[in-house]
């Protein structure tokens, strides 16, 4: 929706160092399609290395609280980053991903960061989605046709099992109403 726009806008993404093949070769073909960078963000290597001396290399196994700790030293540090200064952030999120994302809005105060946070899909179904990309010719990651319909950190995503809902492959071992990275959390 932003290619052909001379708007200041930056475009980033978070690369935890845990993601498939595929998700960088998607990466790669982004850049390509649309002519611009993507900006890069890692984790801090001292945190993920105190993250890994403490818990071990897949200790975010072992609990809720292990995970999300992974999910902060690898995802949540990284995007305090990539928002320091701005004034906005855009999401990619839709309201039926989840229970957690079922009261969204367009546009929302992020009065924590002291942003505006936008959700131009918040509204739309999977199908109004797909449908967008193959008009729009927009690069899709293969994963998707393997039944990934969430795709995030490769330890911590499965495909699919029939009638699943589409965020059941994120970190499936924990109680389905609880999954979320911290992203998209309000933080206390």
């Amino acid at each position: 929706m932003l290619s052909g726009r001379d708007d200041d806008i930056e475009v980033a993404t978070l690369d935890t160092g845990r993601l498939f093949p595929e998700t960088y070769a998607l990466w790669a073909q982004t850049e390509r399609r649309y002519g611009r960078r993507i900006r890069a963000l890692f984790p801090r290597q001292d945190d993920v290395e105190a993250l890994v001396r403490h818990q071990g290399i897949n200790g975010f196994y072992d609990s809720r609280a292990a995970r999300t700790a992974c999910c902060g030293v690898r995802k949540v540090e990284p995007l305090e980053r990539a928002l320091a200064g701005a004034r906005a952030w855009i999401a990619g999120l839709r309201a039926e991903q989840s229970a957690h994302r079922r009261d969204m809005a367009l546009v929302a105060a992020d009065t924590e960061r002291g942003l505006i946070k936008l959700n131009p899909l918040f509204d739309w179904t999977r199908a109004q989605l797909l449908d967008f990309i193959d008009a729009h010719g927009v690069p899709i990651n293969p994963l998707h046709a393997q039944g990934f319909a969430s795709i995030g950190c490769a330890p911590c995503t499965r495909a699919l099992r029939p009638g699943e809902p589409e965020r059941a492959g994120r970190w499936w071992w924990e109680d389905e109403n609880k999954r979320e990275c911290g992203l998209h959390l309000v933080r206390h």
